[in-house]
């Protein structure tokens, strides 16, 4: 069983307890505007673009069949439309300015990349976050790595925004020690305009999960003009104190630094315009969970 991941972040402090080693998995069933991953939207391998590095050598021109690559006063151009991704561009890129997002792994070789962590996950009662992306979009290939990566004894968390079959997270309970849930607003509708889906089956799903007394927690990215108001915050309050098993819940701030991905990936980044909150404004809605 293979899979496509983008990156592999060893020792990690900010994704789950302890020291951990994030495996990114490639591939989400959503489409949030302000994302900051835009390079996990598609299941396939891709091309970057990394302009500042290019030397115009040409070699990548020579190699591209599909003519998306082309020299033009002195510089290398790049027409994502016309990329077919073949990916032969990256493999003569000398500068390291045509890169491929997206590489395939199997379980063993995804242990073999983060065994020499082992030691500090020990030390620090850490272990393995598996985020993306969205990891149930792999699903076969997901539950292929934490079987095997629960086998070596590893603590493992499943980062998720939840939307997916019941079927498939009840599959993978026995392998997983705790859960972070992207919790992103209780809406339906603005879900649904900002997202791409509805979220349904995501509040379902948290309501099954937290039935069964499994451990984790909620997370909501706060962005402005889609879901910073009081009101917006009190909605999720609500949902959330209905809830018995949550070990944590937070509010979690909205950043931009994502802008360079979607400039060198050629995609549309709608938020390029967006400033963070401001810390004294996000503070006040963190405080309504208190209420």
């Amino acid at each position: 069983m293979e899979g496509i991941i983008t990156n592999i972040q060893r020792l990690s402090v900010h994704d789950g307890e302890g020291i951990r080693s994030v495996i990114f998995f490639k591939g989400c069933n959503m489409r949030c505007e302000w994302c900051h991953n835009p390079e996990t939207f598609s299941l396939k391998p891709e091309i970057e673009r990394v302009t500042d590095k290019c030397i115009a050598c040409g070699e990548c021109v020579k190699v591209c069949n599909a003519k998306a690559l082309f020299i033009m006063h002195g510089k290398v151009h790049f027409n994502k439309k016309k990329c077919n991704q073949c990916l032969e561009c990256a493999t003569v890129c000398y500068a390291k300015a045509m890169n491929i997002v997206g590489n395939t792994y199997t379980a063993a070789l995804l242990y073999k990349k983060i065994e020499k962590d082992i030691p500090f996950f020990q030390s620090s009662n850490g272990g393995i976050t598996i985020s993306g992306g969205e990891p149930f979009t792999q699903f076969k290939f997901l539950k292929s790595v934490v079987e095997f990566f629960k086998k070596k004894g590893l603590h493992i968390t499943i980062e998720s925004n939840f939307s997916t079959a019941w079927q498939h997270i009840q599959a993978l309970i026995p392998y997983v020690d705790h859960w972070m849930i992207d919790l992103k607003m209780i809406s339906f509708e603005q879900h649904k305009k900002w997202t791409g889906i509805g979220n349904s089956n995501i509040l379902k799903n948290i309501k099954l999960l937290d039935n069964r007394g499994e451990s984790y927690e909620l997370r909501t990215p706060v962005v402005p003009s889609v879901n910073s108001t009081k009101d917006d915050i009190l909605l999720l309050k609500k949902f959330v104190d209905q809830l018995i098993n949550i070990k944590k819940y937070q509010l979690n701030p909205f950043h931009p630094l994502g802008g360079q991905k979607y400039i060198n990936l050629s995609k549309e980044n709608k938020f390029a315009k967006v400033k963070a909150l401001e810390k004294t404004e996000f503070d006040k809605l963190s405080a309504v969970l208190d209420q």
